[in-house]
């Protein structure tokens, strides 16, 4: 029973993650994100990414 809780757990920590790293790249600006090399359309998959390791 412990297994299904810890796979619910880590499911959802991965998806706090992406929330999280999706929140910090939108509040960029347009030009910081410009300066960084990167697009709005990009944000998605970035945090993506880096939550899921994809």
């Amino acid at each position: 029973m412990g297994t299904r809780f810890d796979g619910i757990a880590q499911r959802f920590a991965k998806y706090r993650k992406y929330r999280e790293t999706l929140s910090e790249l939108e509040t960029l600006s347009d030009r910081d994100a410009s300066d960084l090399g990167l697009h709005r359309s990009q944000f998605r998959e970035i945090a993506r990414k880096a939550a899921y390791d994809i």
